[in-house]
């Protein structure tokens, strides 16, 4: 299953010109609001979860929406409710979660992806309750990768854990979502937000099961059911 992903993301990161040669090893998408609307999904208008970007996909084409990109949101559960927070079109749909607990989305600091009135912002999720007014969207997973500009301390070069990864950066008023094309660990793929992106937070969103969806390309390399879907589709 690995070798199909990577191989499905290399095609990706050679055809799409969403993709730039000097982020060999990395799919990079930046968002564009003037050009592009951003939405997260969890379930469709009967309480069934998407799963799947090609549901979604379907799903949006009935509202006469054009599905651009899209990527896993963050982790979710088994039942594909997500560990923690998620607001989608200004509704809350899973609760903050500050607990202490084993795994990566508990991994010290997390975060939350997020977008309001102000633009899109990644914060340390015990802040994000005093910044949660007239919120559009947001997602929470973990860890930070990056946060105020320096890569999460306790990420080792040298460390031995790697897995195709997917995360969202800042910079500036540039937001970036990103998926690697091959194998990373924490410390390289925070690397590359903070050193080629020139990103001042950075929020990891998954491994194992990160996939990413572009119509331009034509390419869908989920293996897997999924929860909560960011997506970008055409600004009407």
């Amino acid at each position: 299953m690995l070798r199909r992903l990577i191989c499905l993301l290399s095609i990706l990161f050679f055809s799409c010109s969403l993709c730039a040669a000097d982020y060999a090893g990395f799919i990079v998408k930046s968002y564009d609001p003037q050009q592009e609307q951003l939405g997260l999904y969890l379930k469709d208008e009967q309480g069934q979860p998407f799963k799947t970007f090609e549901s979604l996909n379907t799903w949006l084409t009935t509202k006469h929406e054009k599905l651009l990109f899209a990527m896993n949101a963050g982790m979710y559960q088994s039942n594909f409710e997500p560990v923690g927070l998620l607001v989608s079109q200004g509704k809350q749909r899973g609760k903050l979660n500050l607990r202490e607990a084993k795994g990566n989305f508990y991994w010290k600091p997390n975060g939350v992806f997020f977008v309001n009135e102000a633009g899109a912002q990644i914060v340390e999720s015990s802040e994000y309750p005093k910044l949660a007014s007239k919120v559009q969207l947001a997602t929470q997973s973990g860890p930070l990768l990056i946060q105020h500009g320096n890569i999460h301390p306790e990420f080792k070069p040298e460390a031995i854990s790697r897995l195709i990864r997917n995360g969202v950066g800042i910079a500036g008023d540039q937001v970036y979502f990103v998926i690697s094309t091959k194998p990373v660990n924490f410390y390289e793929f925070a690397r590359f937000f903070k050193n080629e992106l020139k990103c001042t937070e950075a929020l990891y969103l998954d491994g194992v099961v990160s996939a990413v969806y572009s119509a331009e390309a034509k390419l869908n390399s989920q293996t897997t059911a999924l929860g909560p879907l960011l997506a970008l589709t055409k600004k009407p």
